[in-house]
């Protein structure tokens, strides 16, 4: 009884020593990667730049400038379609991780092991925090002020405001040569000719599936890739419980639509 007493003290104090060396081995770690970390209040007072306008003098629109089309939206605005398509093509926990996805994490290094094909796990948060505050270098430093930059934005801001930065800063292609465009306004308007408001489920999918790559699933260049990528949303978004089995059975079955 002494021996069995004695044995459990003595995995007792290893785990103790280990928990201790750990926790400041964490402590190192938080300390070293969160120096000189972008101020994440920024976002707070963010404008974003806005195309420039030349009206006639009975109003009609002339002439627009811009290096980025990009029209803003507040979150209350934005389509629950287009809401839906995106959270279900690039972060479906969302409103239930606090910046990090755990599951999010595991289904990556899960699917990376066993079929060799690169996925991510970054969250909405994360890739704001990317868009607005980081570089676009791939190096594991970069990923991990990314990860503690989502996890304080998480406790300063709300999750509609997050995702409304994100639904309007998001890189979306360029179909236009020369524009540039970000969030789903602009998109809408330049790859289907519609107010967001007028978004189909396909075509709100279609879009859904440019945040990985615009090039990827260029319309033109990359049809059926980019077909493929837009079904696959809707089945997430059925998945999901946004739209019904039908609903994504119509909508696979439309054409991508994107402007000649």
């Amino acid at each position: 009884m002494r021996f069995i007493l004695r044995f459990f003290g003595f995995l007792f104090s290893i785990g103790a020593m280990l928990f201790v060396l750990l926790s400041a081995a964490g402590a190192y770690f938080y300390y070293t990667y969160s120096q000189d970390l972008p101020d994440h209040a920024a976002l707070a007072n963010y404008e974003p730049p806005v195309m420039s306008r030349v009206h006639a003098a009975d109003g009609s629109l002339l002439a627009e400038y811009a290096t980025e089309r990009r029209l803003y939206l507040p979150i209350q605005a934005m389509p629950k379609v287009v809401v839906a398509a995106f959270l279900s093509a690039e972060d479906k926990n969302f409103y239930k991780h606090g910046g990090i996805d755990p599951e999010g994490v595991v289904r990556a290094i899960l699917t990376n092991a066993k079929s060799g094909k690169k996925q991510g796990a970054s969250t909405i948060t994360q890739q704001v925090a990317k868009n607005f505050l980081l570089t676009n270098e791939q190096t594991f430093d970069r990923k991990i002020k990314e990860a503690l930059i989502a996890l304080r934005i998480e406790s300063t801001y709300s999750k509609d405001k997050i995702l409304e930065l994100y639904l309007n800063e998001i890189f979306l292609g360029t179909i236009v040569p020369g524009r540039n465009l970000h969030g789903v306004a602009a998109a809408a308007l330049d790859y289907f000719g519609k107010s967001v408001h007028e978004l189909t489920i396909n075509e709100a999918a279609y879009l859904a599936a440019l945040p990985k790559g615009p090039n990827n699933y260029h319309p033109y260049r990359q049809t059926q890739k980019a077909l493929d990528r837009r079904n696959e949303i809707i089945g997430l978004m059925a998945q999901n419980g946004y739209i019904t089995k039908e609903e994504a059975e119509a909508a696979r079955k439309m054409p991508l639509g994107v402007n000649p």
